[in-house]
């Protein structure tokens, strides 16, 4: 839930998949370079943390925990 009121739920592959850290982004092109075959349909987050008041971090089941997630990314993901 956001300050506004606005809640949003958001699936964990969805969230595996957006994921803008360096292995998963060109950091030159800003192309998507993780290949969504990769991601198991059962991903999940096993753990979460707040980082600052900026963002959150994902700690993945496929081993995956270099991303972080600001705010303004996981608002925009539910459209």
């Amino acid at each position: 839930a956001w300050d506004d009121g606005v809640e949003q739920f958001l699936e964990a592959r969805t969230l595996r998949l957006a994921c803008p850290c360096a292995g998963c982004v060109d950091e030159t092109t800003g192309h998507r370079t993780l290949d969504p075959a990769r991601v198991p349909s059962t991903v999940r987050a096993e753990r979460f943390s707040r980082i600052g008041h900026y963002a959150l971090h994902f700690q993945w089941s496929d081993g995956h925990t270099t991303g972080l997630y600001p705010f303004t990314l996981l608002r925009s993901l539910a459209g």
